[in-house]
């Protein structure tokens, strides 16, 4: 019997290459995001490509009442999940906070805090219902370790790591893994949306090796398959180049 797995943010990164992977091993598909477009061609693709059934749902997380309207018209569907991956999150700036902008700020609250609470809140009582389902959350080493210019997104990504915790607390004894993943350097669209600023964008990993959303998406496959007496808590990647959070090797 095929799993179902939910993964938002899909439409592009670690989302992207985490439902292609799941795809190719046998998992159905429900994925979200906010670019209508940009999911319906995923959905077509992964289909053709794979014996998988995707389906597709576009909404912002950060708003509660587009999350509740997500589960109410997907309740059928979402009776066989299996496995949720919280992947949508963003940072914005780089500003110290005495200067940063408050606009930043509820953006990354909304959607890093908030919507990965939603999102989870609402899909628990379908994965409560079926045996060895799997909730894995996209952190980042920047919930375990702060930088400057990062003070906020920091907080945001803390809150996930915290959340894991006493989600994982709550949840003892019913047979439901939950799963942190910590990447560090990572190259996506992050640091374009951070910077807003694609040269800048690329400056990020200019003269190192980061991972890549595969690489990210493999350690979450890994994880799944693990027999279900294993859950792996937590696990944080660097790529070699990378030894700390703002300490890199360049050539």
């Amino acid at each position: 019997m095929q799993k179902l797995a939910l993964i938002t943010g899909a439409t592009a990164g670690i989302g992207l290459s985490t439902a292609k992977i799941l795809a190719s091993n046998n998992y159905n598909l429900l994925l979200t995001g906010r670019r209508t477009q940009r999911l319906t061609e995923i959905k077509k693709n992964l289909e053709q490509e794979y014996s998988t059934r995707v389906s597709i749902a576009s909404f912002d997380i950060s708003k509660r009442q587009e999350c509740e309207g997500f589960i109410k018209k997907h309740s059928v569907l979402l009776g066989k999940l299996n496995v949720l991956i919280n992947n949508a999150g963003l940072a914005k700036g780089v500003d110290p906070i005495q200067s940063a902008q408050l606009d930043d700020w509820e953006a990354m609250v909304d959607t890093n805090i908030k919507g990965l609470f939603f999102v989870t809140r609402l899909c628990l009582p379908f994965l409560e219902s079926n045996p060895e389902s799997h909730i894995i959350n996209i952190s980042s080493v920047a919930g375990q370790w702060v930088y400057p210019g990062g003070g906020v997104y920091c907080s945001t990504k803390h809150a996930v790591s915290a959340f894991s915790q006493g989600l994982r607390m709550d949840l003892h004894g019913k047979g439901i893994r939950v799963t942190s993943i910590c990447p560090g350097l990572v190259e996506t669209e992050f640091s374009k949306v951070r910077l807003n600023d694609e040269q800048k964008a690329t400056e990020v990993y200019k003269g190192m090796t980061p991972l890549t959303a595969d690489d990210i998406a493999a350690s979450i496959l890994w994880s799944l398959q693990r027999p279900k007496h294993v859950n792996i808590q937590e696990m944080t990647i660097f790529p070699t180049d990378q030894a700390s959070v703002n300490l890199v090797h360049r050539e």
